[in-house]
Order: C-alpha cells, then sequence, then structure tokens
C-alpha cells in the first residue's frame, strides 16, 4: 500500500509539473524545484579541448574546472601550475596570463547560469539573467530534437537566429543554446550539452560539450575525472590571487 501511495505521489507530481509549464518562468522555476534538493553544489573534473580549424585540422589541450554554485566557475588552462587560465564570478569574467590579471569585464555565463546555477539560486535571479542576455522569455514552444521532446525558450516555432535555450521536458535539464556568435553577429552560435549521465543524488553531468559555429563542429569538450561534491576552497575563485588558488 504504502509503493503504492508513494507511486501515486509521482505521478500527480510529475502531472502536476506537466500542466504548469505554461510560460518561461515556469519552466525555469520547475527546472529548480525538481532538483534544486538534491542537485550537487560543487564539480571537478578534466576536459580534453578539441579546436576544430578552418584548415581541417585540430588542436587539443586539457583544461582542468572546478564548480561552486551558484555562481562561480574556475577554468585552468593546460597545467595549474602555469597560471593561465579564467575565473566566472558573481557575473563577472576574469582572464589570466601568468598569474596576472590581463582582462576583466561583467559578463553572465549562460552556460553556468542554465546548466548549473538555476537548480542552486532563486528562480527571480536567473529570470533576471536570461533578460539581461536578451532572452525573449516571452516566446516558447515546444519541438522534438534527437528523439526526445524540448522545451523551447526565446523564439518561436521555425526561429533558430534569436536567443533561446532548449530544456529537455521530461528531464528539466539544458540541452541546448543558440545565439548570435560573440565573433560575428551575423553567425549563429550552437553550443549542445550531450552524453547525460544521472549522478550521486540525482543530479545530471553532461560529459560531452560541442560548439558550432553556423553549423560547422568549431569546438569540443569531453570530461573526465568527474568528481560530485567534493571539498572546494574558496581561495580558488578569488580573483585578486589567482596564481595561488592552485598552489
Amino acid at each position: 500500500m504504502q509503493t503504492f501511495l508513494i507511486f501515486a505521489v509521482a505521478i500527480l507530481s510529475t502531472s502536476s509539473a506537466a500542466q504548469n509549464l505554461s510560460s518561461s518562468e515556469a519552466i525555469l522555476a520547475a527546472m529548480h524545484d525538481r532538483y534544486a534538493p538534491t542537485w550537487y553544489r560543487t564539480l571537478t573534473f578534466t576536459q580534453e579541448t578539441i579546436t576544430h580549424k578552418p584548415d581541417g585540422s585540430n588542436s587539443t589541450d586539457i583544461w582542468h574546472e572546478a564548480l561552486s554554485l551558484p555562481g562561480r566557475l574556475r577554468i585552468d588552462f593546460g597545467d595549474p601550475a602555469g597560471g593561465r587560465g579564467a575565473l566566472f564570478v558573481s557575473d563577472h569574467q576574469y582572464v589570466y596570463k601568468g598569474g596576472k590579471l590581463v582582462n576583466d569585464r561583467p559578463r553572465i555565463h549562460p552556460l553556468l547560469v542554465l546548466g548549473f546555477d538555476v537548480y542552486a539560486q532563486p528562480v527571480e535571479k536567473t529570470i533576471q539573467q536570461l533578460k539581461d542576455l536578451h532572452i525573449d522569455l516571452t516566446s516558447k514552444h515546444e519541438e522534438e530534437w534527437n528523439g526526445r521532446a524540448m522545451l523551447v525558450v526565446g523564439a518561436k516555432q521555425g526561429d533558430l537566429s534569436s536567443p533561446q535555450f532548449w530544456i529537455d521536458k521530461e528531464r528539466l535539464y539544458f540541452v541546448r543554446l543558440r545565439q548570435p556568435d560573440e565573433q560575428n553577429a551575423k553567425m549563429t552560435q550552437e553550443i549542445d550539452f550531450d552524453d547525460y549521465r544521472q549522478v550521486e543524488g540525482g543530479g545530471w553531468v553532461a560529459e560531452h560539450v560541442a560548439v558550432y559555429s553556423d553549423n560547422k563542429l568549431v569546438f569540443e569538450e569531453k570530461y573526465s575525472d568527474i568528481r560530485i561534491n567534493p571539498r572546494v576552497e574558496e581561495r580558488l575563485f578569488d580573483p585578486a590571487n589567482f596564481a595561488a588558488g592552485r598552489n
């Protein structure tokens, strides 16, 4: 009897969630509410970074990444001892070479927001960040993509140019971002999260990220040595002391 009641509650909860996805704000709230109690708060991994060049050749680098949710991401390019990398902290980007800051600017990182922070911060903050990224939250529709039902926010049916994100309707995780290319606004950039696996606690990790420019593959990320909820020290995300963070 107890098992039946649990099963019935699960069905009712799923049905209720499906009925309430009538707006973009409701989609973001459903994402948050589904996973907020169980989603990991820290994550580290090693990343094989593959750049696909116009001449058909490829180059590969190894990056090391650490997240502390919400709002903090550290990337070490190559050997962490080299002091080359980037920080994303509180909607700001810092870039370092040789341990020295060479560039900093305000920047909302859409992949950090949609792939991770949405589950760990108030829904209202996510909504404001997406508005600041010029995503039209009044436009939404549904599509099928790669054999799965998708919720598309930011564009009407048939529009693949406007800034937009795609969410798996059943699992409520981020799978696709389309936006004007940062280097050339006349071109469209697409970033896909795939090879998802569910991890300890109930959250998800996409082990492969693909970046396209006008539908041509230009960049890939392949993750390994993934650690869920490791101890991550605060000093890793100190913009004033990037070089000391890994020591």
